[in-house]
């Protein structure tokens, strides 16, 4: 399987869990804690991801200077968009409870959050076409990390869209349409990317990974707290450790 193509079936795959969980949380009625401490593991498991496949492998292969700058960059460039959608009522979009809008209520609320889930999945995805240019072979721990956390994404917004009575078409067609954009955001990631010196490809992985954590403490770890309370901390760090060990095994 050549590089493009290797790089758009990985992005399905882990794209692939928010519409299993967007299935999930539309059709099945799941206690709200147990949506939480879903959320909170897949949490957990991205933090350990950021951590040690992409943070340590980019500071590897391009110093710190371009590493610290992309990650900031990231991070800002993260906060300011999402701040945009979120003023146009996207901002419980991950929330399972009754917190997000109807189109009644915020007219274009419905735009906002499709636009808001593309902003939050699109940076995972490069990382998953980036990784192909560090040794030619996915990072297995990257994909089942990123699956491991899109599953609850799909499965709490979904959720919340329909408690504020959004239309089933428009929930999974919604969660569809990203995970063909995950496919095409990782062969864009690995495209943009293949010629470019090792120190730009850290620097863009930094930048992926500075928007994915301010991603996760503005979207996810308020969702697991709301109904985890005490407990969401200890089951982050069980995401964590299982993400850890993964990574451990597969080196």
């Amino acid at each position: 399987m050549n590089g493009p193509l290797a790089a758009a079936w990985w992005g399905l795959v882990a794209g692939s869990a928010l519409l299993m969980g967007a299935l999930v949380g539309y059709f099945v009625k799941l206690p709200q804690r147990l949506i939480a401490g879903v959320m909170a593991f897949g949490s957990g498991v991205l933090i350990s991801a950021l951590s040690f496949e992409l943070m340590d492998e980019a500071y590897k292969h391009g110093g710190i200077l371009p590493v610290a700058l992309g990650f900031l960059a990231g991070a800002l460039t993260y906060t300011i968009a999402n701040r945009v959608v979120s003023v146009y009522g996207a901002k419980h979009r991950k929330r399972s409870g009754n917190q997000q809008p109807s189109e009644e209520e915020d007219a274009s609320s419905g735009t906002a959050i499709a636009i808001g889930a593309l902003l939050d999945g699109i940076p995972e995805s490069m990382v998953i076409g980036l990784s192909l240019l560090a040794g030619g072979a996915v990072s297995t721990v990257a994909v089942t990390a990123i699956f491991l956390s899109n599953l609850p994404e799909g499965l709490s917004s979904s959720a919340g869209m329909k408690k504020a009575g959004r239309s089933k078409l428009y929930v999974l067609g919604l969660w569809g349409g990203i995970m063909v954009i995950s496919g095409m955001a990782a062969v864009a990631g690995y495209t943009l990317f293949r010629d470019a010196s090792p120190q730009v490809v850290a620097a863009t992985t930094a930048v992926a990974a500075g928007a994915i954590l301010a991603m996760l403490v503005d979207t996810m770890i308020p969702e697991a707290f709301e109904s985890a309370h005490d407990y969401a901390g200890l089951i982050t760090v069980m995401g964590f450790l299982a993400a850890f060990a993964l990574s451990k095994a597969g080196g």
